[in-house]
């Protein structure tokens, strides 16, 4: 089997594999207690969302085909598992690139999804785009979380998909496939959601790419995999190790690695 490609960027990765690889720039404070807006059900909040995701379809979906020459394996395994996503489901996706979050929307198409987001990034420059792609802040506080968990419960109550890293940060470019966090998968086993597993992988650059060529970046593949159910067998505990587990595994495959150096537990 052919490894994957491995981007030469010079990027020095922290050790830990759940370290965050970029610092964060701060602009504004936000306090994320028991009277902030998780799900902000504002008109203006709307309005924007609205118009976001236009600018995400039409113009964003340009720009990845012109600078990342996206392409998508696997979209099939959406189309013949229709019926599964009825009720809603959840994205899963290697976090290995600052607007991978739109990597993902191309490949699923037309699902404007929230997301856990760390509080941190709705203090810097991108905290619009975030909070209005459907980001929603972890707070830190075990007496906030149920404020958090009714903002998901809401969204969920819609059928609106959901989307996590469960690898929790941000590695640019970086091929293997980190340990997942458990609570993204205690999220899916709570709303009974099925999860896609989706693997972003890398192409070298080449003509008529010109951006790629220029700025050394590599060329972007969104590979879509089976979607991956709860077994209901299994007590919850259980049954959330082996969703991680089965989802790292899917993902693995999906990037075409044969010796991924990390476990599927990462805490």
């Amino acid at each position: 089997m052919k490894e994957p490609y491995v981007p030469q960027m010079g990027i020095i990765y922290p050790e830990e594999p759940d370290a965050h690889m970029v610092e964060p720039v701060f602009l504004r404070d936000v306090k994320v207690d028991e009277n902030y807006p998780f799900l902000d059900k504002s008109l203006k909040f709307r309005f924007i969302r609205f118009w976001l995701y236009i600018g995400i379809y039409t113009a964003a979906f340009f720009v990845c085909h012109i600078w990342y020459g996206i392409k998508v394996t696997g979209r099939e395994n959406l189309r013949k598992h229709k019926k599964l996503f009825k009720d809603g489901a959840m994205t899963v996706c290697n976090h290995v690139q600052r607007y991978d979050f739109i990597f993902t929307q191309y490949a699923v198409r037309y699902h404007k999804m929230f997301f856990p987001v760390w509080k941190e990034h709705l203090k810097g420059p991108d905290a619009g785009l975030i909070r209005h792609a459907g980001g929603i802040p972890v707070p830190y506080e075990i007496s906030i979380i149920k404020h958090f968990n009714k903002a998901f419960d809401e969204v969920h109550d819609k059928k609106i998909w959901l989307h996590a890293y469960p690898e929790s940060t941000r590695f640019d470019y970086f091929v293997p496939i980190r340990p997942f966090k458990k609570g993204v998968f205690t999220m899916a086993h709570r709303y009974n959601l099925p999860v896609i597993p989706i693997a972003i992988t890398f192409r070298k650059q080449h003509f008529p790419y010109i951006h790629a060529l220029m700025n050394k970046h590599p060329l972007i593949t969104v590979n879509i995999g089976e979607p991956v159910l709860i077994d209901q067998a299994l007590d919850r505990k259980t049954a959330v190790a082996k969703l991680r587990k089965d989802c790292h595994e899917a993902m693995v495959r999906l990037a075409g690695i044969t010796n991924n150096p990390y476990p599927p537990e990462g805490d």
